[in-house]
């Protein structure tokens, strides 16, 4: 093949034995189609420790060529703050016009020319041209408070939004969507609702091509984490056999194809980015990591999770000044403050509060004045528990009044195993495993920009 562009498409964990499992059935053709004409490889991620295997870690791998080892980024939010050079800005060195739509942990450019789209869970980078900024703000907001009632997005912010997609792709296939969704919704009396998943990817798919036919760019990246995310809520539902605690008929019912579900969506992204292509910009399909059935705490009810209805009242309430406060993943935050010392201070007064004489949050390492918590609570919690202080004797609140319980167990975890898909134009199915780090130097060659001095290697 003479391609000289590349998309890298990026379905975060999506499983290679799921892939097989559903191509052979029948219901994934697109993928089927590209597996076809594509070197095949599944891929080793980069540490395999279950502390390090995380997809922002592995993806700043990818983007980086570099291993954690030597990078070091360990959270979500380290990427943008680290300053390694990386795959956007290796090629715009070199000429290239690149397009990072949405890639986990990337750090912002402003290259003319080119776009940068930051994950929905940061908050630290503007987006590029600064009109997607609109766009990042609703999604960002959506993915990060999307359990939470007490959060909801202003009115300005949707409208911001609709706004920015009627000038920039919005399509009448979404707009069905949409209707049909809510349609659902409705009939089900909100039993649909976990599906709106889709619509997400929707509307990031219009836009990405939008400015994929403006820009023209040479290198693309499109992340999407939709069915990551139903994974690790819904295997239970799709292999309950293996697990102790049992979904309900009813839940059985209603999520037994969800993880199906989100699979079928990405394989109409998969067919709509192969015809964007076209014949001149070739497809590479990466997963980084996949998943697995997760069994670490059905001895105790399986895992849960709690998180505060409102982390600054919260923290106002506790006498916490933080500088920056922000959800980062599922029941996990990120408080930034003027110094270490004040972020020792309000650690140990995050660690003074109490249920049933056990501390409620839990803390990672993080970078200087910063603080990374969240709730490390997972039993099943009695609606009458009350909070206490370890430091406040008169402090005595119902756990329910400042939490709520994310709404089912988590499933799901990591597996070190993932795809790699190159487009070749014929089908070379290689037994050997690829590393993570392959992928940098791999789309360097196909876009004709040479790179030295890298752990992976060039894979065809």
């Amino acid at each position: 093949m003479t391609m000289q562009k590349v998309i890298l498409v990026e379905f975060n964990e999506l499983c290679p034995a799921l892939l097989d499992q559903w191509m052979a059935s029948g219901d994934l053709p697109n993928f089927k189609r590209l597996h076809a004409v594509s070197a095949v490889f599944t891929t080793q991620a980069d540490e395999q420790e279950p502390s390090s295997l995380e997809p922002w870690i592995q993806w700043y791998s990818i983007h980086t060529g570099l291993p954690f080892s030597e990078h070091k980024v360990f959270h979500l939010t380290d990427g943008p703050r680290a300053g390694h050079a990386d795959i956007w800005s290796l090629l715009h060195e070199q000429g290239k016009k690149v397009w990072n739509c949405s890639s986990m942990n990337a750090r912002q450019f402003a290259y003319p020319g080119s776009a940068y789209l930051p994950d929905p869970w940061c908050t630290s980078e503007q987006a590029y041209p600064p009109e997607l900024n609109a766009f990042h703000r609703f999604v960002s907001h959506q993915v990060r408070e999307y359990s939470n009632k007490n959060q909801q997005l202003g009115i300005r912010g949707v409208l911001d939004f609709i706004g920015f997609m009627l000038r920039n792709g919005l399509s009448a296939a979404t707009v069905a969507a949409v209707a049909r969704q809510y349609w659902s919704e409705f009939l089900s009396g909100g039993k649909t609702h976990w599906q709106r998943v889709g619509l997400q990817d929707r509307f990031l798919f219009d836009m990405f091509r939008a400015y994929f036919k403006k820009l023209q760019p040479d290198f693309s990246t499109f992340f999407a984490n939709s069915t990551a995310h139903l994974q690790h809520s819904f295997w239970r539902h799709m292999d309950p056999e293996k697990y102790t605690v049992k979904p309900s008929a009813e839940d059985l019912a209603q999520y037994k194809d969800a993880i199906l579900f989100g699979y079928r969506q990405m394989d109409r992204l998969l067919g709509e980015m192969m015809e964007l292509a076209g014949t001149d910009t070739r497809i590479i399909f990466a997963t980084a990591l996949s998943q697995q059935p997760y069994l670490k705490y059905e001895h105790i009810g399986g895992h849960n999770f709690y998180r505060p209805r409102n982390i600054e009242q919260l923290f106002a309430r506790l006498g916490l000044r933080a500088t920056s406060l922000q959800p980062v993943m599922t029941h996990q935050f990120l408080a930034q403050f003027g110094s270490q010392e004040e972020a020792a201070q309000a650690r140990a007064q995050l660690e003074s509060l109490l249920l049933d004489g056990q501390p409620v949050f839990g803390f990672d390492d993080g970078a200087p004045g910063s603080l990374y918590f969240g709730a490390q609570i997972r039993t099943v919690i009695a609606p009458d528990s009350m909070l206490s202080s370890a430091v406040e004797p008169a402090f005595n609140m119902s756990f329910f009044d400042l939490f709520y319980k994310i709404e089912g167990l988590k499933s799901g975890r990591h597996h070190p195993d993932g795809c790699l898909w190159i487009q070749t134009g014929q089908h070379k199915l290689h037994a050997e495993k690829a590393s993570i780090l392959d992928v940098l130097p791999t789309v360097a060659k196909l876009v004709n920009v040479p790179v030295n001095g890298y752990v992976g290697k060039a894979l065809i």
